[in-house]
């Protein structure tokens, strides 16, 4: 495997594979994202050397749009995966006015390739109803279930970080930026302080400032990884996430994993994961009286945090890592195949 990406200083994944980063810069008042600027020509060289079989594009940026080019000039099979729903950004930052051209841009990419991964159906209508037509496949992401498990909750790390025993931890995992809804989720914990409810934040990013000084009780970890991050996860007692912007949500999957009902908003993302009343809460996106509404209900109840959450894990299982990247296997199968039969009618 040979992955093409940005990359700073320390890199934050780390694949197996040898990794080549490509030139990029940062994004104007968000450091940490890095766009790439072009696909060098010492870098198509090496990959002319590597001589892929199949081609898997992640994002429709520059070097998304050349790496798919470069391909189809070749007769390369290409699959791309649909992460970031970047339209649902926009209205955060009061870019509106761009969603015509976001929407042609990735129409533009998606279907110059042969086969499209998208996270679940919601997306895919989406995509659909916008004039994709390349084929598309299911693909949500995946749980590594023996590591995110209710077995990790620890009254020695809740006390650590200054958590009472009959504190109930209303936890957000996320990057923490505008468009993750933090203003709900402070708002939200700052109603229901009275009953009980401490937040717990893990995560960093532009808005961790403005969130602390809206949530001064908040405990507020920074980035966590892994035992650290299980842990975090498996002592807290309830997870919201009012985010409306998830293709996915990964973070979601991790709260169920762990044994946490989940109280997110109704909208793409979470709503392939959550079922409302029998794993968690579905709440009107930026409705802060139901999502204080529903939030509540678990803060003052414990057998109905027990019932939920125990139902969450159960639903989690489905998600388990080896059946979803057999179907990635599968899918780049399936470009291989076209690919051989563009090349045998030609």
């Amino acid at each position: 495997m040979l992955v093409l990406g940005p990359s700073g200083a320390t890199p934050a994944v780390h694949q197996p594979g040898r990794f080549v980063a490509v030139p990029s810069v940062p994004i104007p008042g968000r450091p940490e994202y890095l766009f790439t600027t072009g696909y060098p020509r010492h870098i198509r060289a090496y990959v002319e050397t590597f001589a892929p079989d199949v081609v898997h594009l992640a994002t429709p940026d520059v070097l998304g749009h050349r790496a798919l080019t470069w391909s189809r000039r070749r007769n390369l099979p290409t699959v791309a995966t649909y992460h970031t729903h970047f339209v649902s950004y926009l209205d955060y930052y009061r870019l509106g006015v761009l969603e015509g051209a976001v929407r042609g841009i990735a129409r533009h990419f998606y279907n110059r390739v042969d086969e499209v991964l998208v996270p679940t159906p919601a997306m895919e209508d989406d995509l659909r109803t916008h004039g994709v037509t390349a084929p598309l496949t299911l693909w949500p992401r995946g749980i590594e279930l023996d590591r995110f498990d209710p077995a990790r909750r620890s009254d020695a790390w809740r006390a650590a970080h200054g958590f009472a025993p009959d504190d109930v931890v209303v936890l957000f995992v996320s990057r923490l930026v505008k468009e993750k809804g933090l203003d709900v989720f402070a708002e939200v914990v700052r109603r229901l302080e009275a009953d009980g409810a401490r937040a717990l934040v893990v995560g960093d990013g532009p808005e961790r400032e403005s969130l602390a000084a809206a949530l001064p009780g908040a405990v507020l970890t920074g980035h966590l990884s892994g035992d650290d991050l299980l842990t975090a996860y498996a002592s807290a007692d309830v997870f919201l996430f009012p985010s409306e912007t998830e293709t996915f949500g990964n973070v979601t999957l991790e709260a169920m994993a762990s044994g946490l009902p989940v109280v997110a908003a109704d909208a793409a993302g979470s709503r392939s994961l959550v079922a409302d009343g029998v794993t968690g809460r579905l709440c009107p996106p930026r409705d802060v009286d139901a999502f204080t509404s529903a939030t509540g209900a678990f803060v003052r109840d414990a057998d109905l945090r027990r019932r939920l959450g125990a139902a969450a894990r159960e639903a989690a299982a489905a998600y388990d890592w080896p059946t979803i990247l057999g179907r990635t296997v599968e899918a780049y199968r399936r470009v291989i195949a076209r690919a051989g039969r563009r090349s045998s009618a030609a």
